[in-house]
């Protein structure tokens, strides 16, 4: 190309020197070094001056000395009096810290895109964003390319049954991009996803439950926390509670408590403004204007007239839900239910159902105390009440933390957090696959793979549970933080490891497995390098061709 310079950082060198081979001509040179302090020295020794200037430069293990290199190169080449200056980042540093996890947390992919603008840059090309709306943090035009139509044609190539394949998404975040891949071969998708046990255990399960979001007395009398005590009231507001039919109908709440039995909790409950009466082990809450007129069953301060008209509501409703209900049952024959299969993960791994749990073998040394639930005449000892009194409120603590921003928080837990709980030992977590992946091979689909605890637990559910007979796991950048490529490749349900060259792999690295297959976007960033220059539209690098 003419009138253009391609200039290459130190985080990729040879990914720079396939895109100057695939178009014709050598890299500029640039001399880059460290002073004896780490600072960093770039001098560009070809004339620039009005022309299009390409600099490659991608995340490596070093990132910080990658972002401030690229920085200093193009505040170099616009000092050289360049017509304009494009950065070409295949894997874009900081894309996972693009929101706001808590109040005082920065987004810091935002401030590389500001750094990028102050330093002088005309043009960003980058391959797969972490979150596709990072583009609008950038004051210049961003082409943001796919690897998919590279992943699809090697699937199409190496993979003998690929038309029978399902395409999994190894947690919810990632579905749009296993979709599009679906979409594009033709092929049947699917979902895994993971979430902390919940026990139903009969005896500790109650107990938890109780104490944790209802704290209860030992006299039977119920005091709920703020946050928790709003939940309740609209809950009362929405659901109606039916009184025993042997329980009359009175309007009135001076008659109502002549006429209702006192007992002695009722009675210590009375002397605790915040202590509420318990009807058939349902917590009973203050009733709201709300609440009084929709209740049906129950005894209100509402008129007589309305309360008369309430019951007959409620009873319509309730015959009608019944019949409706097991109508819907006899008739209900979705074929898709078969579909949901759910397991059990200790320690980031498919375990059988008769596994012992290990938050049950932290809680008690007896096994028969642990296993027999409480009666209502044997207390609760203090200590185990104290206990789950004070993770009840680091639960509601946690709770107003994560929803402290207006309740915008991701439904899904991020994937930092999925590989703490799958590498925690004293947690179990539970795994649910939906999709129909039985004698299929499976192709786990994200933008990067960087630790292995989420990959290896969705490999494993889909094989051990699914009956898959191969999976793939593929992305567009390898990251391999620790020892990821080395338990990915011990993990025996995992077939074939595929990534791009995006981020750079060490060849040491590479060489200890055989399950790695690397794909090379220096065609893509060529063409698209080429067509920037010359003017062209690019949308042809996001088609398929078969």
């Amino acid at each position: 190309m003419r009138h253009a310079q391609i200039f290459s950082g130190s985080s990729h060198p040879s990914l720079a020197e396939g895109i100057c081979d695939r178009l014709g001509q050598k890299p500029g040179k640039a001399e880059l070094k460290k002073f004896s302090n780490g600072e960093t020295s770039v001098q560009i020794q070809t004339s620039i001056r009005d022309q299009d200037v390409f600099i490659v430069q991608s995340g490596s293990g070093k990132i910080n000395d990658n972002v401030m290199e690229l920085l200093i190169m193009i505040s170099a080449c616009k000092g050289g009096s360049a017509k304009s200056i494009t950065a070409v980042m295949p894997y874009f540093p900081y894309s996972r810290q693009s929101k706001k996890k808590s109040h005082r947390g920065a987004i810091t992919a935002r401030m590389i895109a500001n750094l990028l603008h102050v330093a002088g840059v005309n043009h960003v090309i980058t391959i797969d964003l972490h979150a596709s709306q990072m583009q609008g943090f950038f004051k210049c035009p961003v082409d943001n390319l796919v690897a998919e139509p590279l992943i699809a044609r090697w699937i199409r190539m190496n993979v003998p049954n690929w038309r029978e394949a399902v395409v999994v998404s190894k947690n919810p975040g990632g579905t749009k991009r296993v979709t599009s891949l679906a979409d594009a071969l033709k092929l049947s998708f699917g979902i895994v996803t993971t979430d902390r046990r919940r026990y139903r255990s009969s005896g500790l399960h109650s107990m938890n439950a109780s104490v944790i979001y209802e704290r209860l007395g030992m006299d039977g009398t119920y005091e709920a926390p703020g946050l928790v005590e709003q939940e309740l009231d609209a809950a009362a507001a929405i659901i109606p509670l039916e009184a025993p039919a042997s329980e009359p109908q009175v309007s009135n709440s001076a008659e109502a408590s002549k006429s209702r039995p006192r007992t002695r909790a009722s009675s210590k409950a009375s002397s605790n403004p915040h202590a509420r009466r318990l009807v058939n082990g349902v917590p009973e809450t203050p009733s709201s204007p709300l609440a009084k007129s929709t209740r049906i069953g129950s005894i209100s301060d509402s008129p007589p007239a309305m309360t008369a008209q309430c019951d007959r509501t409620g009873t319509a409703a309730n015959s009608e839900l019944g019949e409706t209900g097991e109508e819907d049952g006899d008739e209900y024959t979705d074929e898709r239910a078969k579909d949901v299969i759910h397991g059990r993960l200790v320690h980031g791994h498919i375990v059988d159902e008769d596994h012992p749990s290990p938050a049950f073998s932290a809680i008690s040394s007896s096994t028969n105390h642990r296993n027999r639930p409480p009666s209502d005449d044997e207390p609760i000892p203090d200590n185990m009440m104290a206990s789950f009194i004070s993770t009840a409120s680091s639960l509601h603590h946690n709770r107003d933390t994560e929803h402290a921003l207006g309740g915008s928080v991701d439904a899904a837990a991020s994937s930092e957090e999925e590989e703490e709980d799958l590498k925690n030992p004293e947690l179990e977590t539970t795994v649910t696959l939906v999709g129909n992946v039985k004698d299929r091979p499976v192709f786990l689909m994200d933008d990067m793979i960087d630790k292995p605890g989420s990959w290896i637990a969705a490999a494993e559910t889909v094989v051990k549970r699914g009956g898959a007979t191969k999976v793939y796991c593929m992305a567009t950048h390898g990251l391999f933080g620790g020892e990821c490529l080395e338990e990915m490749e011990e993990c025996q349900c995992i077939d074939g490891i595929v990534v791009t060259n995006a981020f750079p792999i060490p060849p040491e690295k590479a060489a200890q497995t055989r399950k790695l297959i690397v794909l090379d976007v220096a065609n893509l960033l060529a063409e698209a390098i080429r067509r920037n220059h010359y003017g062209e539209s690019i949308s042809q690098l996001f088609m398929h061709y078969d």
